[in-house]
């Protein structure tokens, strides 16, 4: 027997078939061209086919995979539709006289160049996906597809590592497992497999050699562990762990109905994390107690121009009322960084991670961030809605935040439009700054949420989506968990409420700690709500 030993990133132990994902990388001519106006249309159309893909790979994602999951093709179908990268191409056809796929394939090795000698994490990420980008528009030109698994029996899938694209566009149930050579636990095939409840290993290195194509394995996504020619003692101890698992997920259908509460009848809120009102079904299919966090940037980005507001009231609303009474916390505008939308017109940033995002939109472009309010508002006539302000770093955002709301209400009373008078207003813990100050804050709110995500990223000066880095992103590191804490003290001493919508809040390792911390919320994926039901109610 061999063990191969990896990470471990989504839970689940499965036996099958090696199966690698083979990529037709179509060897690029350099043809010279003579018919210029021609060649160019023929990138342009290609483009446009490219485009389409993408689009179509959104709404997939999205459909399979939830909204955040789905907000990378949106980036790469603006990258495809940038002046500057066209341009290169269409420069390239028109003064070198080649081919279009010779000009896409140079100008994607100028870009990945480019951006991987940059300074910032988040950009250095952009090398990757002008490459993948670009590779869809060579294998429209060519006529060849990018490659995937051939036959059709469930198999575990084998890879280097896998591009986002790739991951969304494979028919989920022929995978059984990913293992993969590289790749990290915010990694895009980490995350999917979660999502899907797929079990996953990554970080196999050299273990992962191509003379496991067709070999017996067995995956455990838990361990990291992946077993080849398995004696009858490991394969017998993987399947009683196999069954075991399957009825776990039988018995957690029996929370279904409970209140989320610990053997002494301490009781926390649990609720779930959305990015679309699509997303409802499984809010209310795994029995949310309430939504803790409900992306609002959605609107923004499927959108070509700013949402109106009644386009906005009504999505807010549809959620209010479903949820029937249930508190829902919307998070207002969250563009900036990886979320761009073209009409916004924001600068291009070394650092956009630590740029113009968030809250510093909305305060500097009042009339958005008046227009989101004023559909808050009137959706607050129809349920349970409090408001939730991101990227805190100062007392003073707060206030006027605030002083906007004021009049968002005072104009809706001049008007005769009703709206609730008892919207709690919040705001995210998600910055250093934010915690440090957080007594001071705690005087300003309603209520506090922590987004463990942006809280582990600025706290540990570490790009979660850096994949050479992930090492060092430790999320249990002692001084996020101080923060968290000293967060949760200065909450209560001001008599408000504090709930974790990061992926935190879904570890269950950290459970009994953020019951200790007496945290009154914790919001997660609709999927880990009755598992972490469980957990908690076998908390002392």
């Amino acid at each position: 027997m061999t063990v191969l030993k990896g990470e471990g990133v989504s839970k689940g132990v499965v036996f099958g078939k090696v199966r690698f994902f083979h990529r037709n990388s179509a060897a690029v001519e350099k043809r010279t061209v003579t018919d210029i106006e021609a060649e160019t249309k023929r990138f342009e159309d290609a483009r446009a086919a490219a485009v389409t893909q993408l689009a179509n790979l959104y709404v997939k994602t999205r459909n399979e995979l939830g909204e955040e999951n789905s907000l990378l093709f949106q980036i790469h179908q603006m990258m495809l539709e940038d002046v500057d990268y066209g341009n290169s191409i269409t420069d390239k056809i028109t003064n070198e006289k080649v081919c279009a796929e010779y000009a896409v394939q140079e100008t994607s090795k100028e870009f990945a160049e480019m951006f991987s000698q940059m300074d910032d994490e988040y950009m250095r990420g952009r090398a990757a996906d002008v490459k993948d980008v670009s590779a869809r528009v060579i294998a429209i030109l060519t006529g060849k597809e990018t490659g995937g698994l051939t036959g059709s029996a469930p198999c575990v899938l084998a890879a280097d590592d896998l591009a986002p694209s790739e991951t969304a566009q494979l028919d989920k149930a022929q995978v059984l497992a990913f293992i993969t050579a590289e790749g990290s636990y915010n990694a895009h095939t980490a995350i999917f497999a979660r999502t899907m409840g797929i079990p996953a290993v990554i970080g196999l290195k050299d273990q992962l050699a191509s003379e496991l194509e067709g070999k017996e394995v067995i995956v455990d996504g838990s361990t990291g562990c992946v077993y080849l020619d398995a004696d009858k003692a490991t394969r017998q101890a993987m399947n009683e762990k196999h069954q075991s698992e399957e009825a776990r997920k039988r018995l957690l259908s029996l929370y279904r109905g409970r209140p989320t509460a610990t053997k002494s009848g301490h009781h926390i809120d649990l609720c779930a994390n959305i990015g679309n009102p699509k997303d409802m079904a499984a809010v209310l299919e795994n029995d949310a107690e309430g939504i803790g966090l409900f992306r609002s940037e959605f609107l923004y980005l499927e959108s070509s121009d700013y949402p109106t507001e009644e386009e906005q009231f009504q999505a807010y609303k549809a959620v209010a009322e479903k949820m029937n009474g249930k508190r829902v916390v919307i998070r207002t505008l969250d563009i900036g960084a990886d979320k761009q939308a073209d009409y916004f017109h924001l600068p291009k940033e070394a650092n956009p991670a630590m740029g113009m995002r968030a809250i510093r939109i909305c305060l500097t472009r009042p009339e958005i961030f008046k227009t989101q309010l004023r559909a808050l508002y009137r959706a607050s006539a129809y349920g349970k809605i409090a408001i939730m302000f991101p990227m805190i770093t100062s007392v003073e955002e707060v206030q006027q935040c605030k002083q906007i709301a004021a009049q968002v209400r005072g104009e809706l009373t001049q008007e005769g439009i009703p709206f609730s008078s008892s919207v709690e207003l919040g705001i995210m813990i998600e910055t250093p700054a934010a915690a440090v100050i957080s007594d001071d804050l705690a005087k300003e709110v309603d209520f506090f949420s922590v987004g463990t995500n942006d809280l582990t990223q600025y706290t540990l000066a570490c790009d979660r989506q850096n994949q050479d880095i992930a090492r060092f992103c430790n999320t249990h590191h002692k001084a996020i968990l101080r923060l968290i804490r000293m967060s949760a003290e200065n909450a209560h001493k001001a008599g408000i409420w504090i709930g974790i919508c990061g992926e935190l809040g879904a570890d269950e390792s950290l459970t009994r700690t953020f019951v200790d911390m007496s945290i009154d919320e914790l919001s997660v994926t609709p999927t880990s709500i009755l598992g972490l039901r469980a957990a908690i109610s076998e908390i002392e």
